[in-house]
């Protein structure tokens, strides 16, 4: 099966990519030394699909595992959600030898692995992604976290998984939309390293859910290759991931979390991204129309919805993290394939690309 070996020394751990893994997951789990007791936290839309079969199959490899459920939803990554998790899993006997299993998609993932962190100060987890999101980018890395009013993920704590099992069937049960949502993650992936994948995604269709395990793999690489290079985001080159998210997390916490889904919104960051590339680097336009559409393809949105307040989402951009000590770190595209963390644009460049958003 495809395998990504993601290398942090003694933090190291395997992606594992394959059509019908979840049926091997406590096998897999097991062999990471992994047993005792297990607390699986998942959501109500994919616990009724998937929860009671990965019960089961731990429960085969000798783990006992008790089930949490958290509605499904951006809402859900929130202080008080993951207090009420932590309690939880006290009720049901849990403590320092436990650990944690996320089955989800991003939210749950976050959600899960901040839990993780702070409970008995932090326990191990593995990541069992089943949306595009995930499966591409956010079960793999070390970043959980929570929401918080001011913002996207302003309360987190890296805590790398020690293993990330990837079923691409699990998608089948996925909303189109919420199916489609992900690729926002993948054409970012192309845009910033590998701008060969553009033409890979545009062969894609869109209404079949069932991309091959070597081009999820392939994005996963992406990720854990940046990730081995600047783990905590100290060096500049995890920000490169930031691509589109800038703008894209000032949109969705402009509105009520859930309101817009993690991928649209990030579309939008990743058109306002290109304008500031096309006029802040020179970037070729027909290379952003390229990237334009194939988030059209994907039916992602490129234009800002009227009743979003340009003020609103340069407030909540005010309180992200890539505002480091008042400097803007803004990235942009240097060319196919290639991107840089810029400090060269301005609040007022921002503020131009959000109003190029408008219809």
């Amino acid at each position: 099966m495809p395998t990504i070996r993601l290398d942090l020394a003694e933090r190291s751990y395997d992606i594992l990519v394959e059509d019908g893994l979840l049926d091997r997951a406590g096998e897999l789990i097991s062999a990471v030394g992994l047993s005792g007791k297990a607390a699986l936290i998942t959501d109500s839309n994919v616990g009724p699909h998937y929860a009671d079969r990965l019960i089961a199959l731990l429960a085969e490899a000798g783990i006992h595992a008790s089930v949490h459920t958290v509605r499904a939803g951006e809402a859900s990554k929130s202080m008080s959600q993951a207090a009420e998790l932590c309690g939880e899993m006290n009720r049901a006997g849990h403590d320092r030898a436990s650990f944690v299993i996320a089955l989800g998609g991003g939210v749950v993932g976050d959600l899960a692995g901040f839990v993780a962190a702070i409970f008995f100060r932090g326990i191990p987890f593995v990541q069992i992604p089943t949306t595009i999101v995930a499966q591409v980018d956010s079960s793999a890395g070390g970043k959980t976290g929570v929401n918080a009013p001011e913002g996207k993920n302003l309360i987190g704590a890296f805590h790398q998984p020690r293993l990330v099992i990837v079923d691409p069937l699990t998608l089948d049960t996925l909303p189109g939309r919420e199916y489609r949502e992900g690729y926002a993650e993948a054409i970012k992936h192309a845009a910033i390293r590998d701008a060969e994948m553009i033409d890979d995604l545009t062969a894609l269709d869109p209404a079949d859910q069932h991309p091959s395990a070597d081009l999820l793999a392939r994005n996963l690489a992406i990720k854990a290759r940046i990730v081995e290079e600047d783990e905590r985001e100290t060096a500049g080159t995890r920000a490169l991931l930031n691509f589109g998210h800038t703008i894209g997390h000032g949109i969705e916490a402009a509105l009520p979390y859930g309101n817009m889904l993690h991928g649209e919104a990030i579309s939008l960051g990743i058109r306002a991204a290109l304008y500031l590339s096309e006029k802040i680097n020179a970037f070729p336009a027909d290379q952003s129309q390229r990237i334009l559409d194939l988030l059209a393809q994907f039916q992602l949105p490129l234009t800002l919805p009227e009743d979003i307040n340009t003020d609103t989402i340069m407030d909540k951009l005010s309180h992200d993290k890539k505002f480091a000590g008042g400097e803007i770190k803004f990235v942009l595209l240097t060319a196919p394939g290639e991107a840089e963390v810029s400090n060269k644009v301005t609040l007022d460049d921002i503020r131009e690309a959000v109003e190029h958003l408008r219809p």
